[in-house]
């Protein structure tokens, strides 16, 4: 049987600590939430391992690796009282960390399998609420938020979420597909968003953030 407490502390000092994250808060939530409680019962014994584990119908979706979810969510620079917007929640594993550091968080999901999912794993976190919708939208009732994190890649950059940003509020996300992806920080200034790249990852693209195909004749 899988101890699961110590293979928890090894992803944190192997996988977390080691890639620079030294915020405690980050690093005392994933030492205490129980990843395996929100991936298929199959895969529990691979949640503490660096992959993209595949959670929802048929392996579709997939949730960060754990060092690339540190890292976004480190480089945010969340504060005890921001509102953040996690976009393709999946399970809910990354709306749980941030539950622990953050006033509110709003987890947004697609797939009624997921988000049924969440909504039973996240049922006790009075400050998480689960919503329905098209991850490309995110959700503007709730907005502005002063963090929306992407939970996935994006091949497209992610303007249209200026307008569900507060002023100074930032996006992380994954840009990109394959080996040229960036992690990437995005801040709002007045109308504008502008971001650079903070680190190399890479993630699977969520559902409508694929580039449109470009047709040659």
């Amino acid at each position: 049987m899988t101890d699961f407490a110590t293979a928890r502390r090894h992803m944190v000092d192997g996988q977390v600590r080691t890639a620079d994250v030294t915020d405690l808060r980050i690093l005392a939530a994933m030492l205490e939430i129980p990843r395996e409680n929100f991936v298929p019962s199959s895969a529990a014994g691979l949640a503490y391992l660096d992959l993209d584990l595949a959670v929802g119908e048929a392996g579709a979706r997939r949730l960060l690796k754990p060092m690339v979810l540190a890292k976004l969510i480190h480089a945010a620079n969340v504060a005890s009282s921001d509102r953040v917007l996690d976009v393709g929640c999946s399970t809910g594993y990354a709306a749980a960390i941030l539950s622990r550091i953050v006033g509110q968080v709003i987890a947004l999901e697609q797939d009624s399998s997921l988000a049924k999912t969440a909504r039973a794993a996240l049922a006790l976190q009075s400050n998480v609420n689960i919503v329905s919708g098209p991850l490309i939208a995110g959700w503007p009732q709730g907005a502005p938020y002063d963090v929306i994190l992407l939970e996935g890649a994006t091949e497209i950059a992610p303007h249209t979420f200026l307008g569900q940003l507060k002023d100074g509020g930032r996006l992380v996300c994954v840009l990109g597909s394959g080996p040229a992806a960036k992690a990437m920080l995005y801040c709002r200034s007045g109308e504008e968003l502008g971001g650079r790249p903070i680190f190399d990852a890479s993630a699977v693209v969520l559902p409508g953030f694929a580039r449109a195909p470009v047709f040659a004749f």
